[in-house]
């Protein structure tokens, strides 16, 4: 079993930053893909970015060129820096590893 504790959310105004952890409790050097998702109120929850163990990362268009995803394997995490944000990445990000998932973290974004 896999534990994925998320990090880092807040309130931001639109155009700033936040970066976001996901701490995996086994080593995360084996598992392919982790994966970011959010989810907006009212809304079903979204794919945003995600990550494979040989290095090449993929994302939503909406975040395209705002949002990056990084793996940290020696400290079996995974962080996804967000910038230039807008109101409408607003919404509880989880992190996803295989068929585990995190508890969300919360992310605001103010106009």
């Amino acid at each position: 079993q896999v534990q994925l504790v998320e990090s880092g959310g807040g309130l931001v105004q639109a155009g700033g930053s936040l970066r976001l952890s996901c701490a995996a409790s086994t080593s995360i050097f084996s598992i392919n893909a982790m994966s970011w998702y959010r989810q907006a109120p009212g809304k079903q929850r979204e794919w945003v970015a995600g990550s494979s163990r040989y290095g090449y990362n993929s994302y939503v268009d909406a975040v395209k060129g705002r949002f990056t995803l990084s793996r940290d394997n020696a400290k079996n995490t995974v962080y996804l820096q967000m910038d230039s944000l807008k109101p409408e990445d607003t919404g509880l990000y989880y992190c996803n590893a295989m068929t585990y998932w995190g508890q969300g973290t919360q992310v605001t974004v103010s106009s």
